[in-house]
């Protein structure tokens, strides 16, 4: 395939990056604790560790886990939300030789349990908030080990034990639970500074990641990422970024970790390429509170503001966002979703930084396309394949179609995972023969490479033999000035076999039904508006942020 893209590259890009350079994510991760010792690594709630701390923390950490007995290769499941022990479980797993399963803390038992035995994890490092979840699930899955963390255990005495007591006694966070044989994560650390953490040998081909997809489709499958496909992806996103943001000079970069670190977006572009480029992260536990995070940001000059469609929005309609310094932010990226122009344009005129999204999947460690990083407004599109990868947007028949014309959008690169975890069948159905990776997306790829994200092939609404794509329809209501949020569904129809639906979150009160058609006949052809207006208070989301349609679907 001609990598016809490749001359729409800004200067300095490389055409291809060379992931050989490292063998493990490990070894990225020791080298930047190393090279980086002094630099603040990672703040939350006030609190900063530097690289030298998380290099000593994680290592008594991975050393505990290794006297544990787990082999090589074993799975160690971390479920917490945004705070310090995260990065420090993270880097201490893989140093230890073990695999990390990333697992939603906001999951039911049932979706806990059938995570943690898929992934035959034998160990878990949870947050105290959701261990009564785990509690009522652990003797049917294979953990073995339990390491009980709290939110105040890396903050320091005084102020980790005050958080503690307002987590646990004032805001009730804490459910009772009884997990025989758990051990606290402060004490864990403790006992492994006295070990040895033992060299494991692992190579680039061995698994880093058991990524779990969010189940929105079918049950939940685990994305094998191997060490060459997230080192492939770092260093993929970082050539990418590098016209915006030098990476390697003796000033550090801020990065804003909001989006949760046990979703790749936040793994690759906050954890990984913020400790390989020495940068600070500023962790945000609860993104949703908005009038929190703000706080958090006034007293951070930040420069990489990683983000998603629905939070830029919840942010740039705060009055108090707005009040912010902006002079060092130097490039915000759009992922998770797509990026509504409206959302788009209210943050540049914010900010003075374009939306710079980008796209891929959890199957994709997770960036495959990006737009270009000195991006000056909104384009609408999902931007270029970066380095090394190649996009093919194919028909049903799996055959590339012409320029200009929709079908699924496919992906090849080194950042492709190896597979689904212990499932040849659903991996068969993704990966062609020549090595692409079907997205289940329908996008359309124009002349200088760039694609435009149609929708997802299942969310497509059929009226009367038309095509009607959600995302077009949401975009344009979210033009209105009275529509916080909107989302689109099918719903039967007995003369058009289907009609779209609309929800909407006011952003106006007087809103009125009448007034949202009005809006919409002026903007959509006949068949493409919709036939029925719903307000509601708020829209179903993934704890990512993402609306999740098939909630809003007739049961």
């Amino acid at each position: 395939m001609e990598k016809s893209w490749i001359k729409h590259y800004p200067a300095g890009v490389p055409a291809e990056i060379d992931p050989t350079q490292y063998e493990t994510v490990s070894q990225v991760l020791e080298e930047a604790m190393k090279k980086y010792a002094a630099r603040t690594a990672f703040i939350c709630m006030g609190k900063s560790i530097t690289y030298a701390q998380l290099d000593t923390a994680s290592r008594s950490l991975g050393a505990w886990l290794q006297s544990r007995g787990i082999a090589p290769g074993g799975r160690v499941a971390i479920m917490m939300p945004n705070i310090m022990q995260y990065p420090v479980a993270v880097a201490a797993i893989l140093r230890a030789g073990y695999v990390v399963v990333n697992v939603n803390p906001l999951y039911t038992p049932r979706e806990l349990e059938h995570q943690l035995k898929d992934s035959g994890a034998e160990a878990i490092i949870i947050i105290e908030n959701f261990a009564t979840t785990l509690e009522k699930v652990i003797a049917n899955t294979p953990v073995k080990h339990v390491v009980v963390a709290a939110m105040g255990d890396l903050l320091g005495g005084l102020k980790g034990m005050l958080v503690n007591f307002v987590v646990r006694k004032v805001k009730k966070m804490v459910p009772e639970f009884s997990l025989p044989g758990a051990f606290r994560f402060n004490d864990v650390v403790s006992l492994g500074a006295g070990m040895p953490l033992k060299p494991v040998v692992r190579n680039r081909e061995d698994v880093a990641f058991l990524q779990y997809t969010g189940g929105t489709t079918g049950v939940s499958k685990g994305a094998t990422l191997l060490n060459r496909n997230i080192i492939a992806n770092m260093l993929q996103v970082e050539a990418w970024m590098q016209p915006a943001i030098n990476t390697h000079t003796e000033e550090q970069n801020n990065f804003v970790c909001a989006l949760p670190l046990y979703h790749i977006f936040a793994l690759t572009v906050c954890n990984m390429i913020g400790t390989r480029t020495g940068s600070c992260n500023l962790l945000i536990p609860n993104p949703r509170d908005i009038p929190g995070f703000v706080k958090e940001l006034s007293t951070f000059k930040f420069n990489v503001f990683p983000c998603l469609n629905t939070l830029f929005n919840a942010l740039a309609n705060n009055p108090e966002f707005a009040k912010l310094d902006f002079s060092t932010l130097k490039i915000s990226l759009g992922g998770g979703m797509a990026t509504q122009r409206p959302v788009a344009e209210k943050w540049m005129a914010l900010t003075g930084s374009a939306i710079v999204e980008g796209y891929g999947l959890s199957e994709t460690s997770p960036v495959a396309t990006c737009n270009v990083a000195t991006l000056k407004g909104f384009t609408g599109t999902i931007g270029l394949p970066v380095s090394s990868t190649e996009i093919a947007i194919r028909d049903e028949d799996g055959k590339d179609v012409a320029l200009g014309e929709s079908g699924e959008i496919c992906i090849r690169g080194p950042q492709v995972m190896a597979g689904y975890w212990q499932r040849p069948d659903e991996t068969a159905n993704v990966m062609t023969a020549d090595g692409f990776f079907k997205s289940g997306d329908v996008g359309i790829m124009d002349e200088t490479g760039a694609t435009r994200i149609v929708d997802r092939k299942k969310d497509m609404v059929l009226v009367s033999g038309f095509n009607v794509y959600p995302s077009e329809i949401e975009e344009v209501a979210m033009k209105h000035p009275g529509i916080m949020e909107a989302a689109v569904i099918g719903v039967p129809d007995e003369h058009s076999g289907e009609v779209p639906k609309i929800f909407i979150v006011k952003k106006d009160p007087n809103l009125t039904e009448q007034d949202v058609q009005n809006f919409l006949k002026e903007q959509l052809t006949g068949y493409k508006r919709p036939k029925y207006v719903e307000f509601r208070a708020d829209l179903p989301k993934t704890p990512v942020g993402k609306i999740l349609r098939r909630e809003l679907r007739p049961k």
